[in-house]
């Protein structure tokens, strides 16, 4: 027994991205050796990426409730340069697209339209959807996973608690602490849910699919490498005045894998709320921006975006100059920070984008399907970026802050 409990103290304070890796080795051992047996285990995958759905948006009210109630008086959260960042990196991403299409010009073997579909019809569409989450119905907003109404009810409630009593306000901190708990449970069982992503995703994709579309995928994923390791530490060096690499490595590392296998910026909360935690940052902070982040933080997103854009404006042949590339990466940068946070949220942007070229809906459709199908690596690619880049800027904004403070 004493055996059994010591293997098991071992397993929960080993390395977690040691475990993640070997997860991610067994699943694709499994896929190669047994498709069949790797179908088995995919219910494995899914409940890990349901479990971080289901407690993601309770973790999110909770947090942000209970960090605004019990606010000290005169405390800065950093939101402003946070929220600068996010701009700043995602119009940067778009730009980095546009420069990547142009550099490396893509054409499309259009496929087959996609069915049940209802994109956006313009940023008019976008930026009222967005202003409807806002004010969404509280219980409706955690059942359906809308974070922008999530944070708005948890910055109501906190700004309205902020005068509770001493009791209720402690009652409010250990309901989080509980909701934390939870989630470092669930975070813990990463490994055993990475397994089965990726077990799944290789014994049925095999990525035999995904060959014809070899170069869209380099000029896609290669920009989003160029942003994750070239333009934001260039960002980060500018905001911390030091090597930002550490930071920015940990991040991809601690955030990005399991992003990339989750697929799901908001699913990746809880990880980013931990990873956040372990970095000791404030958590009056970070409890608005990572959410917050999941939301309007998408340089993966305005990627993928612009280069399937272009990718099918280079496809008709339709003559463009770079004045036009240039609007289409603010049109694209805004429409991100409209897509879902959830597993290709981006794609059904794509027509409004396509709109700007005078492309008709119905091709633009045969775009996103042509994203669907490459969806397994550029959308857990793009998810990747999206959702260590939160923590990224939310770590180099306090970091910043804390730097002003001593030279003050």
């Amino acid at each position: 027994m004493n055996q059994n409990t010591s293997l098991l103290a071992r397993i929960a304070n080993g390395s977690l991205v040691l475990q993640i890796i070997c997860g991610i080795i067994l699943g694709v051992i499994l896929a190669s050796i047994s498709p069949t047996a790797a179908g088995y285990v995919s219910f494995l995958g899914s409940l890990f990426v349901e479990a971080l759905k289901a407690i993601a948006p309770v973790l999110v009210f909770v947090l942000v409730a209970s960090s605004i109630a019990n606010q000290k008086k005169n405390a800065h959260t950093n939101m402003r340069p946070i929220i600068g960042l996010y701009l700043v990196g995602t119009l940067a991403a778009s730009l980095t697209a546009v420069l990547f299409s142009f550099a490396f010009p893509t054409t499309l073997l259009l496929a087959t339209g996609i069915e049940g579909s209802n994109p956006p019809q313009g940023i008019g569409e976008v930026l009222s959807t967005l202003m409807y989450k806002l004010v969404d119905n509280p219980v409706n907003a955690l059942m359906t996973s809308n974070y922008i109404g999530i944070l708005a009810w948890g910055v109501g409630l906190g700004i309205a608690l902020h005068h509770a009593s001493d009791t209720t306000k402690k009652a409010l901190s250990d309901v989080s602490d509980g909701v934390s708990s939870i989630v470092r449970f669930v975070i813990r069982l990463a490994p055993i849910g990475i397994f089965g992503l990726v077990a799944t995703t290789f014994a049925e994709t095999g990525f035999e699919a995904l060959a014809g579309y070899a170069q869209l995928l380099s000029v896609l994923v290669g920009a989003m490498l160029f942003i994750a390791l070239v333009v934001n530490p260039l960002i980060v060096y500018i905001k911390i005045k030091r090597n930002p690499y550490p930071l920015v490595l940990k991040c991809l590392r601690e955030s990005g894998v399991t992003a990339f296998f989750t697929r799901s910026s908001a699913a990746n909360i809880p990880v980013n709320m931990a990873l956040c935690d372990k970095l000791k940052l404030h958590k009056d902070t970070y409890s608005v921006s990572i959410p917050l982040g999941a939301t309007i933080n998408m340089g993966g997103a305005a990627i993928t975006i612009t280069v399937l854009t272009l990718a099918a404006v280079h496809t008709l042949g339709i003559s463009i100059d770079f004045g036009t590339a240039l609007l289409l990466s603010v049109i694209a940068a805004v429409s991100a920070c409209g897509a879902s946070g959830v597993a290709g949220g981006s794609l059904l942007l794509i027509p409004l984008a396509c709109s700007l070229f005078g492309i008709s809906n119905d091709v633009a459709m045969q775009v996103v399907a042509v994203g669907f199908i490459i969806g397994v690596i550029q959308d857990s690619a793009e998810t990747a970026l999206n959702s260590s880049t939160d923590v990224v800027f939310t770590a180099a904004a306090c970091e910043a802050a804390e730097n002003a403070q001593k030279t003050a």
